[in-house]
């Protein structure tokens, strides 16, 4: 009876730390955030973010450094709005140039930030001001086909 009693506390034992396991592995794969994530907010205008998606990368030089967290339209100005959440280690100059960018041949749009030299940094939730929209092919190939070049 007691060797029974042992082996179901160890099966017991051994089903919770498999449960944690997968747990973790979930929130660290799925890449969770917790209150208080290590993440600010930035904003950015652009003229047109066609193909631009909430949760799409952000990145400087090739590295991810944040995500876009929403994309709205600005009523008043009718430009649309982009707010990104950026990792706290990454400072961003005033004067950064924020660039939607095409990955691949499938399209997926991601925000290229080119770092400025100024010596001021941009705070939590600060605007980037200088911005360069998404390349519209469909837009240019209409030009050159009805002559617009």
């Amino acid at each position: 009876m007691k060797k029974k009693a042992s082996v179901e506390l160890s099966v017991g034992i051994f089903v919770l730390i498999g449960i944690f396991c997968v747990g973790y592995l979930s929130v660290r794969f799925g890449k969770i955030e917790w209150i208080g994530d290590n993440y600010y907010p930035v904003l950015a205008r652009f003229e047109s973010v066609a193909g631009l998606k909430a949760g799409a990368e952000v990145q400087i030089a090739g590295v991810t450094v944040g995500k876009v967290d929403s994309v709205s339209l600005d009523l008043e100005d009718h430009v649309a709005l982009v707010r990104m959440k950026l990792e706290t280690e990454v400072v961003l100059d005033e004067d950064v140039i924020a660039s939607i960018k095409t990955a691949g041949l499938i399209g997926d749009k991601y925000i290229k930030l080119s770092p400025g030299g100024s010596d001021e940094v941009l705070s939590p939730g600060d605007m980037i001001t200088e911005t360069e929209s998404a390349l519209d092919i469909e837009e240019l190939v209409s030009k050159y086909v009805f002559g617009g070049v």
